[in-house]
């Protein structure tokens, strides 16, 4: 006799219930770096916005930042951390190869034995795990999730590197993801461009450091190349997301791009020709770029900023190295 397989579905839709932040415990200006890199204060100002950035102090790393933006998101959501039962960490900063910051996570929160995860889509990780998160919660194979993204990005960035140094900064931003009576994550705009993967990352392998063939491997980039590309090429999927999702940039109560540069934000608002309504997230000013971070942490300020906000509609684009990229539009809790 033939046995039909039995195979799971899950709810018609999902939304993001609450969020959760945890910055490094320092805030360190533009004056503190500009030695090595023999720039200045004003120079950093007009080519990034960034006035201060949050980096941790040496005891802290991606896991603790991620436990404490964690906590924070399950306790807003209302949901109880046993019935979470997937554990989705976007980050490039995991202080060990293995294991995955998730599961320690999951462990910390109080959701073990959820199913947990990292993932490495640099900027763009934390968009790629809520869309991950939407789909897995629809087809029945998690019920509720909780999506991070964090770095500390201070233990892989070399203080005389002037292409990259002075952006970067540490935390991790956390949000819950569950079922929902009605839609409240739209389809994702995502994809890579490898033939890129030069233009930003690591400069040397583990490898090559362990065989005394090159330094300890640090973040750098080409600067003019990706900036040309974020301003240019994801404006295009921006515009696309907001088709995807059925909408208009004049629908939109925020816009919350991954916080790479000021300049980078100033020119997609122009290109996606945003109202004067819609809010515009520049948290890179006090927390400078924190990679797959920096959308989550930016939300949960905005929110704290503009309650208001709650029940609106933000599009949200990650991108960075290797030429990532996702975007989609939320409905913020």
């Amino acid at each position: 006799m033939n046995r039909i397989l039995a195979q799971a579905t899950g709810p018609a839709h999902t939304r993001i219930y609450s969020y959760g932040a945890a910055r490094g415990e320092n805030a360190v200006p533009n004056d503190d770096l500009i030695g090595p890199i023999d720039s200045s204060d004003e120079w950093i100002r007009q080519r990034t916005g960034i006035v201060t950035r949050t980096r941790a102090v040496p005891e802290t790393d991606a896991i603790d930042l991620s436990t404490a933006a964690a906590a924070e998101a399950i306790e807003k959501s209302g949901i109880a951390p046993t019935d979470i039962d997937l554990v989705i960490v976007a980050t490039i900063s995991n202080p060990k190869q293995s294991p995955s910051v998730s599961a320690i996570v999951a462990d910390r929160v109080g959701a073990n034995p959820a199913a947990a995860y990292d993932i490495n889509a640099a900027c763009a990780g934390y968009a790629y795990a809520i869309t991950q998160a939407d789909a897995l919660i629809r087809s029945g194979a998690a019920h509720y999730a909780l999506v991070i993204g964090a770095e500390k990005l201070s233990d892989i960035v070399d203080p005389t590197d002037r292409s990259i140094s002075f952006l970067l900064g540490d935390g991790a931003g956390a949000a819950v993801v569950g079922p929902s009576d009605t839609p409240a994550i739209s389809p994702a705009v995502w994809g890579s461009d490898g033939s890129n993967a030069e233009a930003v990352g690591m400069n040397h392998t583990l490898t090559e450091f362990r065989d005394g063939a090159a330094p300890w491997p640090t973040l750098r980039q080409e600067g003019p190349k990706v900036f040309r590309w974020a301003v240019w090429e994801m404006a295009k999927v921006a515009r696309e997301a907001l088709d995807r999702a059925g909408i208009e940039a004049s629908d939109l109560a925020a816009f919350i791009p991954h916080q790479a540069n000021m300049r980078i934000i100033d020119e997609f608002a122009k290109q996606l020709k945003l109202p004067e309504t819609t809010i515009i997230a520049r948290d890179i000013e006090t927390t400078g770029n924190t990679s797959a971070a920096s959308i989550p942490l930016a939300t949960h300020r905005l929110l704290q900023e503009h309650p208001e906000l709650s029940g609106g509609l933000a599009l949200q684009i990650g991108f960075g190295a290797g030429l990532v990229f996702a975007a989609q539009v939320v409905v913020l809790p």
